[in-house]
Parts: C-alpha cells; sequence; structure tokens
C-alpha cells in the first residue's frame, strides 16, 4: 500500500514538474534586439529611445504580453550598445542573429540602418531558419524605402521627403522670408535634406535666396560658433536643418550666442535640450515636424503625456516618440495574427497592416505600405511657444517652453511616390 502510495506520489510529483517546465518554456520572453548608439556622442538620443521602447514593451506585458499557440508571452528589450559606429551595429547583429532573436530596432544613422539592412538580407537568405526582421523607428533617408527596400525591413518614422515636405509647406507661406540657410550632417541623410530642400524651396518659393550650404562631420564638431557666425554673415533670415542630437542642440545653442534671429526649420527641433538651451529666445522661431506632440490637443493624448511622465518624471527624460509606442504595438498584433515568432510568417502579418490605436491611448492611426513598407500617418508641423499661452498645455523636459501646431496633415496628405521593387518573401 505505501509502495503503491509513493508511485502515484512520484508520479504526481513529476506531472506537476513537467506542468511547471512547460509554463516557463511557455512564459519565456520574446527578445527585442535594440542596436543604438548608447554612449558616445549621440548617448542622449540613444536613451530617449530606449526609455520609449521600453515603456512600450511594459504597457503590452501589463497586459498580459503577446499571445501566442503555446501561451502568452512577455516582450523584453536586450540593449545593445553600438556606440554610434556601423561597425559596432553590425557585429552586433550578427551577435542577435547567432542568438536567434527575431526582431531588430535601430534608427538613429541612415548609413548604420542602410548597412544593417544589406547585412540581415544576406543573412535571411544564408539562414532561413534564423531569419529577423528589422524595425526602423528614426533612419529616415528615403533611399530606405525606394531603391534599398528590403521585405525584411519596416519604417515607423515618415522620411526625409515626407518631413521636408510638410516644413516646406509652411514655410513657404512665410511671405516676408526672403534667403535661407542649410546645414546638416555630412552624411546620407544629411545630405539629401539639403539637396532636397534646395529643391523643394526652388519649386514652392522660387524667390527665396538660399543664402549657404554647409555640410559638417557627424558627432565631432563640440563648437558650432564658426558655423553660426557664417549663417549670421550670410544674411539668411531662417535655417533649415536635420541635425539631430547634439549636432542640433549646440548648433542652436551658437547661433543664440552670435546673436542670429532667424527661425529654424527642424526635423527634431522640439527636444533633447533645444528649447531649454534658447528659452524665451526660441519662442516662435523654432519649428519641429514629427507624427505628433504633446499639444495634439485630444484628451487621450494628454492622458499618454502624463502617464509618460508618471513612469519617466525627470525632466531631461521627457521625449515621448508616439511612433515608437505604434511600433511595438504593431509588433505585437503581427505576432498574434501570425500565430509564429518565424521571421517571415510576422513580416506577412505586419506588411499592409493598419492600425488604429484610439484604444490603446490616443496611440493614432496609420499603415504600414505593403509595396515599401514605409508607414504612412499624419504629420505636425508645429512652432515652440511658452507653456500656458495657447494651444500649449505641456512644455518639454521642463523648460517652460513647449510647442503648438501650425500645420497638420493627414496620412494620405504626407505619403509619397516610391521606387521599391519589393523582393518576394
Amino acid at each position: 500500500m505505501n509502495f503503491r502510495l509513493n508511485v502515484v506520489v512520484r508520479a504526481a510529483l513529476a506531472g506537476a514538474l513537467l506542468g511547471l517546465c512547460a509554463v516557463a518554456q511557455a512564459a519565456e520572453p520574446v527578445r527585442l534586439a535594440l542596436i543604438e548608439g548608447l554612449s558616445g556622442p549621440f548617448a542622449n538620443a540613444g536613451e530617449a529611445v530606449a526609455r520609449n521602447l521600453g515603456w512600450a514593451i511594459e504597457r503590452v506585458n501589463a497586459r498580459g504580453g503577446v499571445k501566442l499557440p503555446g501561451g502568452a508571452r512577455p516582450l523584453e528589450l536586450v540593449r545593445m550598445d553600438s556606440k554610434g559606429s556601423t561597425e559596432e551595429a553590425l557585429a552586433l547583429l550578427r551577435a542577435a542573429t547567432d542568438q536567434a532573436v527575431p526582431v531588430v530596432m535601430q534608427g538613429n544613422s541612415s548609413a548604420v540602418a542602410a548597412a544593417l539592412v544589406e547585412a540581415l538580407n544576406r543573412h535571411n537568405a544564408r539562414e532561413p531558419q534564423r531569419r529577423a526582421l528589422f524595425l526602423n523607428y528614426a533612419a529616415v533617408d528615403p533611399v530606405l524605402t525606394n531603391e534599398k527596400c528590403s521585405p525584411w525591413h519596416f519604417r515607423f518614422d515618415a522620411h526625409a521627403d515626407m518631413r521636408l515636405s510638410a516644413l516646406v509647406d509652411v514655410l513657404q507661406q512665410d511671405s516676408a522670408l526672403r534667403s535661407i540657410y542649410l546645414i546638416g550632417q555630412d552624411y546620407s541623410f544629411g545630405q539629401h535634406v539639403l539637396k532636397r530642400g534646395r529643391e523643394m524651396i526652388a519649386a514652392r518659393r522660387p524667390d527665396i535666396r538660399i543664402a549657404g550650404e554647409e555640410l559638417h562631420p557627424v558627432g565631432r564638431i563640440k563648437d558650432f560658433l564658426p558655423y553660426a557666425t557664417k549663417i549670421k554673415a550670410s544674411g539668411a533670415q531662417a535655417v533649415l536643418t536635420g541635425n539631430w542630437g547634439n549636432d542640433l542642440t549646440l548648433l542652436i545653442k551658437a547661433a543664440r550666442d552670435v546673436g542670429f534671429e532667424g527661425r529654424f526649420y527642424t526635423f527634431y527641433g522640439n527636444a533633447l535640450g533645444v528649447p531649454a538651451t534658447l528659452g524665451e529666445s526660441g519662442a516662435g522661431r523654432v519649428l519641429a515636424v514629427a507624427e505628433w506632440h504633446p499639444n495634439a490637443g485630444d484628451k487621450a493624448s494628454e492622458a499618454l503625456v502624463r502617464s509618460f511622465r508618471q513612469r519617466f518624471p525627470k525632466p531631461q527624460d521627457d521625449y515621448l516618440h508616439l511612433r515608437m509606442q505604434v511600433m511595438v504595438e504593431m509588433l505585437a498584433q503581427a505576432i498574434e495574427r501570425a500565430g509564429s515568432l518565424d521571421a517571415t510568417a510576422v513580416a506577412r502579418a505586419l506588411s499592409g497592416a493598419r492600425f488604429d490605436g484610439r484604444a490603446l491611448g490616443g496611440l493614432g492611426a496609420g499603415r504600414m505600405r505593403a509595396a515599401d513598407h514605409q508607414f504612412i500617418q499624419p504629420l505636425y508641423v508645429s512652432t515652440m511657444q511658452k507653456a500656458g499661452s495657447e494651444g500649449v498645455r505641456f512644455d518639454v523636459e521642463g523648460s517652460g517652453y513647449g510647442f503648438r501646431t501650425v500645420r497638420y496633415l493627414e496620412p494620405d496628405q504626407t505619403a509619397q511616390p516610391h521606387s521599391c521593387k519589393m523582393a518576394p518573401i
């Protein structure tokens, strides 16, 4: 009798252990590799990305993670510091794919993104059992969804021509503007912004004089006073720049120091120290373009801002990127539709997908265009103003200054033609 009882107990324990192992296996996290410059000259931009992606992942996990046939699994962010180097980024991509990480994410530098796309194409062709996807939240060189488009690459940011077109829409309405200076970082993205900026201005406002053009090394200039002095001496009334990170903050600080009083038409002038650097002298003078900003106007957006600030209360951490929230949500939905982590299945589920984030805290709406894997979404051009003024409920980074919408474009208004010939998968 005791022997039989012992056998029953052992069997029960074995069954329980097997059950626990199955639960543990089902709960193994889905790893998402962030390959980004988390140290070096653009560490502030990289850490802002990590905060946003980490928060988006927390929000998915708070409702149980992603639902798969074997059970729900949480998402996990794996931080991989490329130090802003293309070579480091490629080495980290190899490390991620060696570990069968199904998704890699990157954005700060189109040059790095282009190298990653090419490397991932080769890897996925060579090792179909360990394919991965590349989700891009900020590398905006149009080439990535045109001649270098890839079935494994999905861009969630508006590309440079989309952003430029929105800025030039506002610029061309400034009847007093007669001269403008173009300055950018000397790599593929910065070069493209200057070239296309010059072309768009010539087409829409041929009366505006290009007072000067300048490309400077990326992340290596500590003192922008010589550049700011040239801008002021040129007689330009405004500056158009795609600069980001410290290259933008230091440029605008130098312009303030030399007494330049013109406007700045920027891609990224709405945070990372720019408003705090300029203070009152930037009110009405700094314009930025983005898929959203904290004063976009609806109650869902306000609730999202408050929730983010509760999670990250330090003023220097206050940079909420809506597109990164959308990216993680769309990935989670695609995984669930695919019922698998297989890169091919998830890519097919994500290609052509539509997103409506109203039920998820006002995350907006858009669609991942199947033809080129460019996310089509709204764009806002906004101008820096004192917090508390009309349309500026929230400031940014505790600066006392926020942004007010001056131009809103619906998703279909931001879409542009493409030349992508998407390879089949």
